[in-house]
């Protein structure tokens, strides 16, 4: 498998991808070429603590070696919140009931004796766009909008993390001052407004408020959601609609500061389709730097990421193939 000039080789170890939450596994097995093994798998996980989603994370490890005990399987960990990717700490998952930072890759690698890299989820979205899309620019950006709405930035070709590891906080951006608290501590921040736990929550708190309303607040999901807007249901068009354009005009901003015309948008929000689409792509007006004899290939582009679930998944394994490249420079 080739990207650009390097060539990944056809022998060694594989690799286990997996994004990680407190609620959830999604795990894809890759090769040692990064070329999928089986298909991909989504795992329900009830995680009260740390310790139990580091269990659920080593019996997975250990279902796909009991099924391959001829290879050497090293992790990769695409994990929900704000990770150091040197230390491979998770330092806040927002998901959590905990607040305690975790030490995932000294402690996975202690249990399993296998290679552990860890990275945002964000990260692992472009690392995937980069390595597998070939229409992909050297300057992006993926935006996942799901329960929360996170980034990542990809410069010169190389993945933007900042010194904290925090770059690519869109969620936290405030569109607001006035607006409603979030976790973060902070209030009117995007994610308060246009992430899918923020719409479900302004659902239910209004379904409550309506007895004859034919959705139940407390069986209300992302699905059920998601159907009311293609239903026309009145009351959440407006709510999505006013998402979409928070998410847009926060995109203007950061069009005008990096400059950067490749914008990749993935997450279960991306279900609400083309309308949804087009009222980001408006709100964000016009790029000032992008006059209209720029050629397509450098114009703005705001779009649905195009990679399959699988594909999403494997970006995570590209952790190893960079770590590579750089003992190379």
């Amino acid at each position: 498998m080739n990207s650009g000039s390097y060539q990944i080789p056809e022998h060694g170890a594989w690799t286990l991808c997996m994004n990680i939450t407190p609620t959830s596994i999604e795990y894809q097995l890759a090769d040692a070429r990064l070329l999928a093994v089986d298909g991909h798998q989504h795992l329900p996980v009830n995680a009260p603590t740390p310790q139990a989603l580091l269990e659920a994370i080593v019996e997975c490890w250990r279902h796909i070696h009991r099924r391959y005990p001829q290879h050497s399987i090293n992790l990769a960990l695409g994990v929900h919140g704000q990770v150091d990717p040197i230390t491979g700490v998770s330092q806040t998952m927002p998901q959590a009931r905990w607040k305690t930072p975790i030490e995932i890759k000294y402690l996975l690698e202690e249990r399993l004796g296998v290679q552990v890299r860890v990275d945002n989820d964000c990260v692992m979205l472009a690392l995937a766009e980069k390595w597998q899309h070939q229409g992909t620019q050297q300057d992006f950006c993926v935006i996942n909008v799901d329960y929360g709405i996170g980034s990542s930035f990809v410069i010169n070709d190389h993945i933007y993390r900042g010194s904290l590891y925090g770059s690519g906080q869109i969620g936290h951006t405030i569109v607001n001052p006035d607006g409603k608290a979030c976790d973060c501590g902070r209030y009117g921040c995007l994610e308060t407004v246009a992430s899918l736990s923020a719409l479900k929550k302004q659902a239910r708190m209004w379904l409550k408020t309506q007895p004859e309303a034919t959705l139940s607040p407390e069986q209300l999901t992302t699905a059920s959601l998601i159907e009311a807007w293609k239903e026309g249901d009145v009351q959440i068009r407006a709510w999505v609609d006013n998402a979409a354009n928070a998410i847009g005009l926060s995109l203007y901003n950061f069009l005008n500061i990096l400059n950067i015309n490749q914008i990749w948008l993935y997450g279960r929000s991306c279900a609400f389709g083309e309308q949804w689409l087009e009222s980001i792509v408006k709100q964000t007006g016009f790029n000032p730097f992008d006059h209209r004899d720029t050629p397509r290939a450098h114009a703005t582009q705001i779009g649905f990421g195009q990679l399959t679930r699988a594909q999403q998944l494997m970006g995570i394994g590209y952790l190893y193939v960079e770590e590579q490249l750089q003992t190379l420079v």
